[in-house]
């Protein structure tokens, strides 16, 4: 299964939008595509919200990835995670994920 991803300027905010499964082979792509955005969005001077709507699965080390971009943000950018599906809301609330990000129901109330 492959990874695509796509970052958008909302105006308002950045979002990106990952697409297919984040795992043992996907997992760097990912992290490189966050880490680009999170820089993107700091220069920019405005948040980034990760669309999770098309995200089928990810591993512990996409989580992972997600706490380099979070240390990446740090205080100047904000990261939204948004419309995760089931099985994605209950990893990052088993991995309490959802102490470290805001997690929206979708990307229009994010940000």
């Amino acid at each position: 299964m492959s990874l695509s991803w796509r970052l958008t300027n909302a105006g308002d905010r950045l979002v990106g939008s990952p697409d297919g499964r984040v795992d043992e082979t996907t997992w760097e792509a990912f992290s490189g595509h966050l880490t680009a955005a999170v820089r993107d969005a700091a220069a920019a001077g405005l948040p980034l919200v990760v669309d999770l709507t098309a995200l089928d699965y990810m591993s512990s080390r996409g989580l992972r990835a997600l706490t380099i971009a979070r240390r990446e943000a740090g205080e100047a950018v904000s990261i939204t995670l948004a419309a995760p599906n089931d099985r994605m809301r209950e990893i990052l609330a088993i991995s309490r994920y959802d102490k470290l990000f805001t997690i929206t129901d979708s990307v229009g109330s994010a940000g």
